[in-house]
């Protein structure tokens, strides 16, 4: 069977980059697609560290798309509607493939963007169970650092891993204050380094924190793109 032509809606996060891994598993991936957003509040689109988004595309070998976007409500999805139509006439994309889990939101408007551009919305993680999520990533040994924490109790997690310790610890926070596990209520953000699929691996070499105790990021100012044994 001939496997179908797919773009990825990619923001380097946790979410984005194991739907990625289902969809080089199931078709044929020809490109990566990112909406840059201005507005660090940006109601469809991952922003912490989004540049690095195209160190990670070399880091994996697939070409990227980058759209600018305003932020602004459903107009930002004007800006998402022409980079699926650059990808459909350069790639010849036939589907779509989001990271979505939970968010209705987000689903619901890519979905509807699909249809009108006659091409399939496929959203392998879509009302998967969150916990369950996490341990995908780390059986499938992704290597995935929290870049943004916005949430009660989250301050700690900024710029650690994604383990088994991870989240024994979000759990906890999860029974305390209702924390999303997986971040979609926007508690945190992540940056995926490594995973199998990569052909390079990304080192951090310098950053800094910005923001205030429960709502802070950490800066990528340098990294490295090292080969891989």
């Amino acid at each position: 069977m001939k496997k179908i032509k797919l773009g990825v809606l990619f923001s380097g996060g946790k979410d984005s980059c194991l739907a990625l891994s289902h969809a080089l598993k199931s078709g044929e991936v020809r490109c990566l697609i990112t909406i840059l957003s201005e507005n660090p509040e940006s109601y469809m689109f991952h922003t912490p560290n989004i540049l690095l988004a195209e160190k990670q595309a070399e880091a994996i070998g697939l070409p990227i798309i980058m759209h600018k976007t305003k932020g602004i409500k459903e107009e930002e999805l004007k800006d998402l509607k022409k980079a699926i139509q650059e990808a459909k006439k350069k790639y010849n994309i036939q589907g779509l493939v989001t990271g979505a889990v939970a968010s209705i939101y987000q689903a619901s408007r890519i979905k509807s963007l699909c249809e009108e551009l006659d091409i399939e919305c496929i959203n392998p993680l879509w009302k998967k169970d969150q916990i369950g999520v996490l341990k995908e990533v780390i059986k499938e040994k992704f290597d995935v650092m929290i870049m943004g924490v916005f949430a009660l109790g989250m301050d700690k997690f900024l710029g650690k891993k994604i383990d088994k310790v991870f989240i024994q610890d979000i759990k906890k926070l999860q029974d305390k204050y209702g924390v999303n596990p997986a971040g979609e209520g926007g508690e945190f953000e992540s940056l995926v380094l490594d995973a199998p699929f990569f052909k390079k691996k990304i080192i951090i070499k310098k950053s800094h924190e910005l923001g205030k105790t429960d709502s802070k990021i950490l800066k990528i100012d340098e990294i490295e793109l090292k080969e891989k044994k």
